[in-house]
């Protein structure tokens, strides 16, 4: 199998497995105990503490862990509106499912919660914030880097925005944080998300950036782990293999990023040149490592089980979107018609994968779309 779902989930990283494996056997002390072996438990915690925060340029003491992305997006979210009084939030046209959902919740609280278009490229842009003025704005939600198209927001610009009409930002760095650089302070934003697994680290496993001046009401009650902001049991195995991660990604990233980005590159030449072929958000900034594109004729989900039968893993989107028969809302809001939108395919590409792979690929691409009859269509396209 030839795994090209990198944005899904990654492989967890053998130097990651070992690192993990000593809290996973005999150092399996509660972290919050104070005698020996829950002291160095905690001193485990504390030096991924340490690596997160170096990852995205951010002091320790602003790290608060959590089980992954998803609980991230909903303490951000949700522990801002419950420690203000009810007003207005803007969440990007694009956010993942875990952002979109919890600012959906907030209308039942009496939150008014508006929507941030999105260009064609899949970018939000600060001037979509000139219609509020100063004073109406609580906060604001947008996604760094989309994990579909892999479409890169100016985010410091629009934190700058976000602030200058009083509000606060919270971004969605799961997909961008190992990727690019990423910068918690420079960047201008008040809460970042992050998630280990799509950093070749653990499942189960992810943080809340927080800017110490900001006060969020958590989700989770209980012995007052985390500062308070999160109750329970550290999961020290599955932190600790973050921190490694985090290290591994920091060190990685500029060679990382420029390989997947000459596989991308490959893979994009090979796709224009084959006809019945749509492109998405090719012209925009976006991740070095993602390709969503159509193939005219195939419907997304039928073209993804297609491709594993002949060898190859990736999807149609999101992930916590697969099995859902609609068309993707992150392309429709790009205004990709439907019937486009729907034939989507996301290639996610790793660093372990190779131009011999992307070949492969394609020829199984120029395969089916021989059976399709696609040569008949015109060349690529771009949404």
């Amino acid at each position: 199998m030839i795994y090209f779902d990198h944005n899904a989930t990654t492989p967890l990283d053998e130097r990651v497995r070992e690192a993990m494996e000593p809290y996973l056997s005999r150092l399996y002390g509660n972290a919050s105990n104070l005698y020996r072996l829950g002291r160095v438990c905690r001193g485990a915690v504390e030096a991924a503490r340490e690596q997160v925060a170096a990852l995205v340029g951010a002091e320790p003491a602003e790290v608060t862990f959590t089980s992954g992305g998803t609980e991230s997006n909903n303490l951000a979210i949700k522990g801002l509106a419950f420690s203000m009084r009810p007003g207005t939030v803007a969440v990007g046209a694009t956010e993942h499912p875990a952002v979109s959902a919890p600012a959906a919740f907030l209308r039942t609280m009496g939150w008014r919660v508006e929507t941030l278009s999105a260009g064609a490229d899949g970018d939000i842009v600060a001037e979509q914030l000139d219609r509020f003025k100063p004073g109406g704005l609580s906060f604001a939600s947008v996604m760094w880097a989309n994990n579909e198209t892999g479409a890169i927001s100016d985010i410091p610009k629009i934190a700058g925005a976000v602030r200058e009409r009083g509000g606060l930002l919270h971004t969605d760095a799961v997909q961008a944080a190992g990727k690019v650089p990423v910068d918690f302070h420079r960047s201008g934003v008040h809460l970042m998300s992050l998630s280990a697994h799509k950093i070749f680290g653990p499942k189960g496993a992810g943080a809340l950036i927080c800017d110490p001046a900001v006060s969020l009401v958590p989700l989770l009650h209980g012995g007052g782990q985390e500062r308070g902001l999160r109750g329970g049991t550290e999961n020290v195995p599955a932190i600790v293999g973050f921190g490694k991660a985090a290290e591994l990604a920091r060190s990685a990233l500029d060679e990382r990023s420029r390989h997947t980005r000459q596989l991308r590159e490959r893979l994009e030449q090979g796709l224009a040149a084959m006809p019945g072929i749509t492109l998405f958000a090719e012209h925009g900034a976006r991740l070095p490592n993602t390709v969503q594109f159509a193939l005219h004729g195939y419907d997304g989900e039928m073209l993804v089980m297609t491709l594993d039968r002949a060898g190859f893993a990736v999807s149609s989107g999101s992930a916590c979107g697969s099995g859902v028969d609609e068309p993707s809302p992150v392309l429709l809001a790009m205004g990709v018609e439907p019937a486009v939108a729907k034939g989507a395919v996301r290639v996610s590409l790793g660093p372990a994968n190779s131009g011999q792979e992307v070949d492969q690929f394609l020829a199984a691409l120029q395969q089916f779309a021989a059976q399709t009859g696609a040569e008949h269509w015109p060349r690529a396209a771009s949404a």
